[in-house]
């Protein structure tokens, strides 16, 4: 899901839409297209879609021959997955290299507190859920509170329920699908939010969390200079094998690692003469 533009800087998002169901030569011709026109690109995705999808992604990167295609699977429920795609798309509009676009994601993944209140987790599998919650699940009228990141947490829904929450400011996403709850606006007041805006459900979002009965909630950071200062303080280094600037262990374009520093040799053993 494309979420509208934060601000007037952030960039347009192109969604490759249906990619395991059109012929492989017209995604090939779209992905081929969209690396001509910007130089890089980078395909952020959901762990909730369909595995073919992902197949389809690999396929198309391998057979373009290209280390100028980021593909990034981040962790996350697919509201947060929206969520690190637009601040991606916020920090496009400044002078950082793909490298440490790309890079980006990773970082900011951190900085994201998803999850959701549902009408039932026996489905749940992202979570641990105790046999007495999934026991709870078949009461009428139960509802739990989750976090999925950064650290699983789950409570039954109550007046004087609360999860642990972010330790800096932000701002809250909310999307609603069939289900019902005042208790999310309770959270994000514990949480001491700036503000609280709507999206739409993403489409994956039953799927990942079980159920349709779900209300999905995301914190995080919306102000661009902020999200940019947080970037640059990292410290950047150069892809030994594809020569692109980038923050972290892996090169998200060609998955390159740093190589292992050569060992000191290993110090001969003193040769002694009993006494």
């Amino acid at each position: 899901m494309a979420l509208p533009p934060q601000d007037e800087r952030t960039m347009p998002a192109i969604v490759l839409r249906d990619l395991d169901q059109r012929p492989l030569e017209h995604a090939l011709a779209e992905l081929h297209a969209l690396v001509e026109q910007h130089g890089h690109v980078i395909v952020v995705s959901s762990p909730a879609v369909p595995a073919a999808v992902t197949r389809r992604l690999h396929t198309l990167r391998s057979l373009m021959e290209s280390d100028r295609i980021a593909l990034f699977r981040p962790e996350l429920p697919p509201l947060g997955v929206a969520v690190l795609a637009r601040q991606l798309r916020q920090l496009a509009s400044c002078d950082l290299s793909p490298g440490v676009l790309a890079s980006a994601g990773r970082l900011l993944t951190h900085y994201i507190h998803a999850g959701a209140v549902l009408a039932s987790v026996a489905r749940l599998d992202h979570v641990p859920v105790s046999l007495k919650a999934h026991a709870k699940s078949w009461v009428p009228g139960s509802q739990f509170a989750v976090i999925a990141h950064p650290e699983p947490q789950l409570v039954r829904v109550a007046p004087e329920a609360t999860l642990a929450g972010p330790e800096f400011g932000t701002w809250m996403l909310v999307a609603k699908g069939q289900l019902q709850s005042e208790w999310v606006g309770s959270l994000a007041k514990s949480w001491n939010v700036h503000g609280l805006r709507e999206a739409p459900l993403p489409a994956e979002s039953a799927r990942w969390w079980g159920t349709g009965r779900i209300i999905e909630f995301c914190s995080h950071l919306a102000d661009l200079s902020v999200l940019y200062q947080l970037v640059t303080s990292v410290r950047q280094s150069t892809c030994h094998w594809c020569g692109i600037d980038v923050i972290g262990d892996r090169c998200v374009f060609c998955s390159a690692t740093p190589p292992l520093n050569e060992l000191p040799a290993p110090r001969a053993l003193e040769q002694r003469t009993p006494a």
